[in-house]
């Protein structure tokens, strides 16, 4: 077997979760990922706990990537990037709007070298808006799409941000599904295209409750209730109804009341009983076997920690283990199982700048002296490991761009 996208080129200008999280799956599906690295990093290597100096998070959106690490601002450096441009099938950027056209890397720029590149820019309101140079992170998106307010009028509580960047993934997915169907386009017309993916449009698109919204009618969950037993608590599917038919049908559960009760005491004499019923079962096995009995949905209320050393977690794989200089890591496996083509993480995420000699020599067949001279012009630039030395480049430190990404 061998990977669907084995062969594929792609350039990585993305930060922190949007972009990176489309690219560590575009690696994990075969690709050449090569992550374009500034001289101050990608954000993410500062979160997370840390393992030969690689943080967590960092790692888990770029195993399996190469790095370069380039500063922009040097001279040269965007000859440098351009030739690599057209050597690439995809480039992914997630800088806020009109970044890459200060450093002659738009998507025009880039097509005037390679009309079969595929670009996907991802920014937090689009690249043609009125708001596109608002600075957009996830929290910024769940609160301009409803999330928050809509999960604080649930909940009856403060407005809180989800601990998931949910705008992030959710935008990254979208972006790997235009990446590949202009992959697929470009095989009838031989052109590349520019695909201009907003986070808000993204969010938007994903969100299964926004039809109460377009039909300006409140809001009624219908995912699930936590109830509480004689253990702990446990996840029923379903909304009160649901559940109230399941049992009530079964002859397990009344309200006592008459059929012309308010809607009111239905509701609150129903949640009584359920409630009695969930907490009569002596332990979790007896509950669970009658669960099973009815057909309900259910789900014991985990920590993430747990979810992965269980037995389902174990038998789909959803962490194994890579190598690191210093031993095992475990990082999170991608979804992905084919019946004829592999999937999967293959390497740790890169040290900043680890691959320049190796990417450039690959790519454009540069030779030692060419790297060297690139290197004393600022050009390249790279971190020092726990192998020592990367290959090309100190540990130098370019002008900044951080206050300028997305």
């Amino acid at each position: 077997m061998s990977f669907p996208l084995a062969g594929l080129r792609v350039l990585d200008f993305s930060r922190v979760v949007a972009g990176p999280f489309a690219t560590r799956m575009l690696a994990d599906l075969g690709a050449d990922v090569v992550k374009v690295e500034p001289p101050e990093g990608d954000l993410l290597r500062t979160w997370g706990d840390k393992t030969d100096g690689l943080s967590g998070y960092f790692n888990q959106q770029n195993a399996g990537k190469r790095d370069i690490s380039v500063d922009l601002k040097a001279e040269g450096a965007t000859e440098l990037l351009l030739d690599l441009v057209a050597k690439a099938d995809m480039l992914v950027e997630n800088y806020r709007p009109g970044i890459m056209s200060k450093f002659g890397l738009d998507y025009q720029s880039c097509r005037a070298v390679n009309p079969a590149l595929i670009y996907l820019s991802i920014s937090g309101f689009g690249q043609e808006t009125s708001w596109r140079h608002r600075p957009a992170y996830a929290p910024i998106i769940h609160a301009e799409a409803g999330l928050i307010e809509r999960q604080s009028a649930v909940d009856a509580a403060s407005p809180t941000n989800p601990i998931l960047s949910i705008a992030d993934t959710n935008a990254a997915l979208h972006g790997l599904v235009g990446l590949l169907s202009a992959l697929w386009m470009r095989e009838s017309t031989g052109l590349g295209q520019h695909i201009d993916l907003a986070m808000m449009s993204a969010m938007i698109a994903t969100d299964d409750y926004v039809h109460w919204a377009l039909d300006d009618i409140p809001v009624r969950p219908l995912g699930g209730q936590v109830r509480a037993t004689s253990y702990g608590h446990i996840m029923i599917s379903g909304d009160l109804r649901t559940t109230w038919f399941q049992l009530s049908s079964a002859g397990l559960v009344s309200d006592g009341l008459a059929p012309n009760a308010t809607v009111a005491d239905k509701i609150r004499a129903r949640e009584a009983a359920l409630n009695q019923w969930f907490l009569s079962f002596p332990d979790r096995r007896s509950l669970i076997a009658r669960l099973d009995g009815l057909n309900i949905a259910w789900a014991d209320i985990r920590t993430t920690s747990e979810a992965f050393d269980s037995d389902i977690g174990v038998e789909l794989g959803l962490s194994t283990p890579i190598d690191f200089p210093s031993g095992k890591r475990r990082i999170v496996q991608s979804p992905y199982r084919f019946s004829n083509a592999d999937s999967g993480v293959r390497t740790r995420s890169p040290y900043r700048g680890e691959h320049n000699g190796e990417i450039l020599d690959e790519w454009l067949g540069y030779d030692a002296a060419e790297l060297e001279r690139l290197r004393i012009a600022g050009v390249l630039q790279g971190d020092v490991g726990p192998l020592g030395e990367s290959e090309i480049g100190g540990a130098g430190s370019g002008p900044s761009e951080r206050n300028e990404n997305q």
